[in-house]
């Protein structure tokens, strides 16, 4: 009952804030309602691949093996796909990598239908979303600063990150579960309806989504001079570090949480539709963050808010071991969901402003191989501790690990070397910052 007061509070905090979204300009409209459709398709079908992998296995490790097709692409692809994007339409791939997505799960729910949808086939359908994730993902980072004004870009970033959130988790999340009780089909065949309507929506976006003067030379070129960039630059450096080391940790956390919480076997016995409300939970905290993150940095400056948040997170993820209960684990997800999003929205705001328009797409691609590389690793490893360690195991490590990374990166990013690279990045591109 609480989680649903409090997911409700909050879903009211995010529509009061819609107005803002026309504000800011057509283009970040299209992109903004691309953005909560695909999110909602993300929610469904990201928890629903995990849920219809435990009415498959109860293996631990060969659960975590979704979460690991799902982002293996960004260890193999993220490189290319910052290259890719730097030369071409960053609006026109976000929508081929939308209707790639609707056609894979269209497959995936036909399989389903036919009664033929196993664990492999499942995993090959995850990995296939994900490739497209990674070219959707790194465009729509790089085509965000083309489409509001720079002093926008917090704002822009927080509204997106609110919609992405609830879409995720307040909807996503939810209907995943009740959906799963029509079937894996239902559960499969409804994002895809999500990422086609949602590729249609960024059609209608106008301007210019191409840097004016793209590299002609090979893709080896261009990605050495975006690995560059991240390797000379000081704080992009540590930073993309410290999201490598925090994701891995949450990968491994993850990968195994819903064996913690869902069915009759797991410690918190949650059927599969009351984990779907636990995300309600995690969205409404999300979407608070999200919003309030850019006052929060300015107030009391973007890494004292950073690091913050990240410890407040770090301890978070003790609690569903410590104190197993439904309502607990509600609360804690809230928590979880509002300084997640506010590390989001500073990490995200940071690189827009750090990284020149004509390298965005290498760079950030760079730094996400980073970031988003460690994800399947983590979830692996998740997978096999909890195998032979035990599900809290798992659980502690994370949190460990997640503060360990915390207390090294305050030693090397601090509020005068951000606003000194800032102040630099306003300069001609370098592709050898100091």
């Amino acid at each position: 009952m609480c989680s649903h007061i409090f997911a409700k509070e909050h879903l009211h905090t995010f529509l009061y804030t819609i107005p803002e979204v026309r504000v800011i300009g057509r283009s970040f409209r299209w992109l903004w309602t691309a953005s909560g459709l695909s999110n909602i398709g993300d929610g469904i079908a990201v928890l629903g691949v995990s849920l219809i992998a435990v009415t498959l296995t109860r293996s631990p490790f060969l659960v975590s093996l979704a979460g690991a097709a799902a982002t293996l692409p960004w260890l193999l692809l993220a490189l290319h796909a910052g290259a890719v994007v730097d030369r071409h339409d960053r609006r026109r791939i976000m929508v081929v990598a939308s209707w790639a997505r609707a056609g894979v799960l269209a497959a995936l729910a036909t399989a389903a239908w036919l009664g033929a949808l196993n664990l492999p086939v499942l995993l090959a359908g995850a990995l296939l979303i994900g490739v497209a994730e990674v070219f959707s993902d790194t465009s729509a980072q790089s085509v965000l600063p083309m489409a509001v004004p720079r002093d926008r870009l917090d704002s822009a970033n927080g509204q997106l990150i609110a919609v992405q959130t609830v879409g995720n988790n307040f909807l996503g999340g939810p209907l995943a579960g009740l959906l799963l009780v029509i079937g894996p089909a239902a559960v499969l065949g409804a994002p895809a309806l999500l990422y086609a309507v949602a590729g249609l929506a960024l059609c209608g976006m106008r301007g210019r989504f191409r840097v004016e003067a793209p590299s002609t030379r090979s893709l080896r070129a261009d990605i050495g001079d975006g690995l560059r960039y991240l390797r000379d630059h000081r704080v992009l450096r540590a930073l993309a570090a410290f999201a490598g080391v925090l994701n891995f940790a949450n990968a491994a956390y993850f990968a195994v949480f819903v064996l913690w919480v869902v069915g009759d076997g797991s410690r918190v016995g949650l059927p599969a539709a009351g984990y779907g409300i636990l995300t309600a939970a995690l969205a409404a905290g999300a979407v608070t963050g999200s919003l309030l993150a850019g006052r929060l940095a300015r107030r009391a400056g973007q890494v004292r808010t950073l690091l913050t948040a990240n410890l407040v997170n770090s301890l978070l993820l003790l609690v569903p071991v410590l104190i197993p209960t439904p309502v607990a684990i509600g609360v804690t997800a809230a928590l979880l969901g509002a300084t997640n999003a506010i590390s989001n929205v500073i990490l995200v705001s940071l690189r827009q402003r750090l990284i020149p328009e004509d390298l965005l797409g290498r760079v950030n691609a760079s730094y996400r191989l980073i970031g988003m590389g460690t994800t399947p690793l983590g979830a692996a490893a998740g997978g096999l501790l909890g195998t032979y360690a035990g599900l809290p195991a798992v659980f502690c490590a994370a949190s460990a690990l997640c503060v360990i990374a915390v207390v090294l990166v305050s030693r090397a990013v601090s509020t005068r070397s951000v606003a000194a690279a800032e102040a630099s990045s306003a300069r001609p591109t370098a592709l050898h910052p100091a």
